[in-house]
């Protein structure tokens, strides 16, 4: 059994990444953290592969993270992208998606508009989104 070593590409960022998601989508970081880091440190690798490079020994993998559908309606799916080095064991962990509102949420308290985050640089633009969704919700 190999035991890969998790590491940072930017460790910074990607940990205000985390610190975002953890206060805005609780089930997403319990999942990632208590479920999918430990999978990965025994070598198996969830999520679907996006790219490999046969010369370096590398793997790029998209985890989707579960989340609300109207979250991922409005500002994405929440994805872990991360590199794989295997002649090396470790696992190069790039960044969490979508970042710009998890970045945002880093940095002030961030609003919601029934019960779906908005973005204050963009918050017109996401309740619309909001509202539109949800009339289309209505009349299926």
């Amino acid at each position: 059994m190999k035991n890969f070593v998790l590491d940072y590409v930017n460790e910074n960022e990607f940990r205000k990444l985390e610190r975002s998601l953890k206060k805005y989508n609780m089930r997403a970081f319990k999942k990632l953290n208590f479920d999918y880091y430990p999978e990965m440190r025994d070598g198996k690798f969830p999520g679907e592969m996006i790219s490999k490079n046969k010369e370096a020994g590398t793997e790029t993998y998209e985890l989707k993270l579960p989340s609300d559908p109207m979250f991922a309606q409005v500002h994405g799916e929440v994805k872990l992208i991360y590199t794989v080095y295997k002649k090396e064991e470790t696992i190069m962990l790039k960044e969490i998606l979508p970042k710009d509102i998890l970045l945002e949420g880093h940095r002030s308290e961030l609003g919601t508009y029934k019960g779906i985050m908005i973005s204050k640089a963009n918050a017109s633009k996401d309740i619309f989104k909001i509202d539109l969704l949800n009339m289309l919700q209505e009349k299926e």
